[in-house]
């Protein structure tokens, strides 16, 4: 069959309507892989944007909520409209907690502050979204803003997820049936970026990183501990305003095109994929094109063998991944919590 774009838009369309009836028909059968009813869900960021959205729709769903941000009187405020959003007003809680994620340490007092709050329990999914964005050309950026960056944007994630899973993963931490739910939230850009996200692509690069990494280790522990990360596009929030005041125009021009989302329209899409049991959860239709092209549009060493080895590894995985899952377990089965491993 000659190939031409009346031959392969027909073919590209079948493909994504396949993709997109299997992934329903896994929905159906799957079930809520994340309920929350009667949990109790720490989410950074929650003060505006789609951490607020998320903690709104969360609420709607029956969880109790610990809203953590710096400024305390936009806490004050989305606490307010959180409780609105309850499902059950007469039994769940909420409860804010003013925080820097870029500072050193923070989320050890944090957390201790969750669980005294929570009356001697760790929350049962911690939700990452405190974020900055300052887009610039690396040449004329200063080395500080790239540093300001990694400091909100990794660090302040790494940090929560270090101290959350060492109260989750502890020897002494209760083994359940319902797993624990870490969620990074990362970003479009950590599948391919553009000029302009200098300061900002590598520590959402950083997080997937840190992700894949976790998601492996988890499997050594008898505790269930599940690990997601979010990656949405363009999000219309307060945040995104401030972000276009100074981005480079070239910036803009290539973006044009990519889809804008209210706050709202984010979390509802992030949950739906949370509760799917997705790993890499995306928002929109450019974020999933993007998360199944991972490479992107980095350079080609030659394009022919990369393409068609580009194929062959996606037959590979297939068969490697479940090995190298399948030795984890296997190990953690044999040896026991890590705690007790030699160092």
């Amino acid at each position: 069959m000659e190939l031409t774009w009346q031959t392969i838009v027909p073919l590209l369309a079948i493909a994504l309507a396949t993709l997109i009836f299997g992934s329903l028909i896994m929905g159906l059968f799957g079930g809520n892989q994340m309920p929350v009813d009667g949990k109790t869900v720490l989410i950074t960021g929650a003060s505006e944007g789609m951490g607020l959205n998320v903690a709104k729709q969360l609420a709607a769903k029956g969880a109790s909520i610990i809203l953590v941000a710096r400024n305390i009187g936009k806490l004050e405020i989305a606490i307010a409209a959180v409780k609105a959003e309850a499902k059950n007003p007469s039994t769940q809680r909420f409860h804010y907690i003013s925080a820097d994620v870029s500072k050193t340490d923070y989320a050890t007092p944090l957390i201790a502050d969750a669980i005294a709050w929570n009356e001697g329990r760790s929350p049962d999914i911690v939700w990452c979204i405190a974020g900055v964005a300052n887009p610039a050309l690396f040449v004329d950026m200063e080395m500080s803003s790239l540093r300001h960056h990694m400091d909100v944007n990794f660090y302040g994630t790494a940090e929560m997820s270090h101290t959350i899973l060492r109260e989750w993963l502890a020897p002494n931490a209760p083994i359940e049936k319902q797993p624990k739910h870490l969620i990074m939230t990362s970003s479009v850009v950590a599948f391919y970026t553009i000029p302009g996200y200098a300061p900002y692509a590598p520590a959402k690069w950083a997080l997937r990183g840190l992700a894949d990494t976790i998601s492996q280790e988890v499997m050594l522990y008898p505790q269930n501990v599940k690990v997601h990360v979010v990656h949405p596009g363009t999000i219309l929030s307060p945040g995104h305003i401030q972000e276009e005041l100074h981005k480079p125009e070239i910036t803009k021009i290539l973006e044009e095109s990519d889809p804008q989302q209210q706050p709202e329209v984010v979390a509802k899409a992030a949950i739906n994929g949370l509760e799917n049991g997705d790993y890499f959860v995306t928002v929109a239709w450019l974020g999933t094109l993007m998360k199944w092209g991972v490479m992107g549009g980095s350079f080609r060493n030659n394009w022919v063998v990369d393409f068609f080895g580009a194929w062959l590894v996606q037959i590979i995985w297939i068969f490697v991944q479940p090995d190298l899952h399948g030795k984890i377990r296997k190990y953690g089965k044999k040896h026991g919590h890590p705690s007790t491993y030699k160092h």
